[in-house]
């Protein structure tokens, strides 16, 4: 451990309460002095303790281990995510979103630079803080997605927007926060803006309108996100009985039309034409999504599919999670901030559900009972969960029922629709 400067090591004094050694004739170093110096190496005595907020923090990595592992709740997302938080919060370990260190160089003119690097995780987190992951996320799912059941189905478009009333109303409470005057909890528009889009239950498109409007808010509104896409099989169902009768939930709906193959490959070129002429912020996801589906619709390149869908697509979930995961320390996660996010983000979410059933409700009357309302809820774009779930009901009041694919028109409209309003957001705000 030492590094001797002189041939020879000499013991010269010997006491109770320090056992000094000498390492030189000029200088004697104390032994409670090196486990000073090993104490300070470790994450309880160093320049940045742990603390107990980063103590809750841990718990929470646990909580999320919990889920992911024995509840098998969207593992994919939450096992990485609780990864992430584990390490951000061992403060010494140098693994957050935000750890930098100096490295110090000698110029031509022998004047001593200090230059600035990032650690490991840091790294890989600036592909949220540059928007690069969210985008390519959307790329993948672009290649894995049949737009048939939206094509075939134009009415999916309206039970997609109405579900974005959650993002609006989650937008609203916010900026109504501000009236409370209470210290720590307020809103700006791009902030409110932010906690808004959790409504939409899609996490790439949160994280998306986060970085862009308030990249300080990415941890909270994006494990906020996450969180309520892997509580889907327990908060809408209550929901959807609350708001459909006996006689709406077994209505049966027929199989969607069949689309050529013509309609869907020109299907993403107008989309993302349309979107980047209307909401050129929305580019970001609704182009790459669209491009996705172009090739997989194409028939042409069947290997880029296969490696977006799979390869690519498994990368990018554990990168987004991971760094959303190693943003979360405890100085910037455990505030009253970040509670009034955790709140909002459940009310938008289910506000987005109910706006997607009364919408799919309302659509049945104008056409007679042709539509089952229990497809509104995919209305949100928590995808594929949402159009399990339909799936789920649907087959629970009536085993002749099959609303996959109709749910699956409404839970594409959603995505899109929710990209749009974040792309609007950003337009008049950022």
């Amino acid at each position: 451990m030492f590094l001797l400067t002189q041939p020879e090591v000499h013991v010269k004094v010997l006491r109770k309460d320090c056992v000094k050694t000498a390492l030189s004739q000029k200088g004697v170093i104390c032994i409670m002095e090196v486990l000073q110096l090993i104490s300070r190496a470790t994450s309880f005595g160093g320049s940045t303790p742990i603390t107990w907020q980063n103590g809750i923090m841990i718990l929470v990595a646990f909580g999320f281990f919990y889920l992911s592992i024995v509840k098998k709740y969207e593992p994919l997302l939450l096992l990485p995510l609780a990864c992430g938080i584990l390490i951000a919060n061992i403060p010494q370990a140098g693994l957050s979103a935000y750890y930098t260190y100096p490295i110090y160089t000698t110029a031509a003119d022998g004047t001593i630079v200090e230059v600035v690097r990032r650690g490991l995780m840091s790294s890989v987190y600036q592909g949220i803080a540059w928007v690069i992951y969210p985008p390519m996320v959307f790329l993948c799912i672009g290649s894995m997605t049949d737009m048939g059941p939206l094509i075939s189905s134009p009415k999916s478009w309206v039970i997609g927007l109405g579900a974005q009333i959650g993002i609006f109303t989650a937008f609203g409470l916010a900026l109504l926060l501000n009236n409370l005057d209470i210290p720590g909890l307020s809103f700006t528009f791009k902030e409110a803006a932010s906690v808004g889009i959790i409504g939409s239950s899609d996490g790439p498109t949160s994280v998306f309108a986060a970085s862009r409007l308030a990249e300080h808010l990415v941890p909270s509104v994006s494990i906020a996100a996450f969180s309520y896409m892997a509580m889907v099989p327990f908060i809408q169902p209550p929901i959807m009985r609350l708001l459909t009768t006996d006689k709406e939930r077994v209505i049966v709906m027929p199989e969607p039309k069949k689309v050529t193959q013509k309609q869907k490959i020109i299907f993403p070129i107008v989309v993302m034409i349309v979107a980047l002429l209307l909401v050129p912020y929305s580019g970001n996801l609704i182009g790459m999504m669209m491009i996705g589906n172009l090739v997989r619709e194409s028939g042409v390149a069947d290997r880029f599919v296969k490696t977006l869908s799979t390869h690519v697509l498994n990368v990018l979930t554990l990168v987004v999670a991971l760094s959303i995961g190693v943003s979360a320390t405890a100085e910037r996660f455990l505030t009253l901030q970040t509670l009034a996010i955790l709140a909002l983000g459940l009310i938008a979410f289910v506000f987005g559900s109910i706006g997607g059933v009364l919408i799919a409700k309302f659509l049945c009357w104008i056409t007679g009972g042709k539509v089952n309302p229990l497809i509104g809820n995919a209305g949100v774009s928590a995808m594929p969960m949402a159009a399990r779930i339909s799936q789920r009901m649907g087959q629970k009041y009536n085993k002749q029922n099959h609303l996959l694919m109709h749910a699956m028109g409404a839970l594409i409209a959603g995505t899109v629709g929710s990209s749009l309003v974040a792309g609007i957001f950003i337009s008049f705000l950022a």
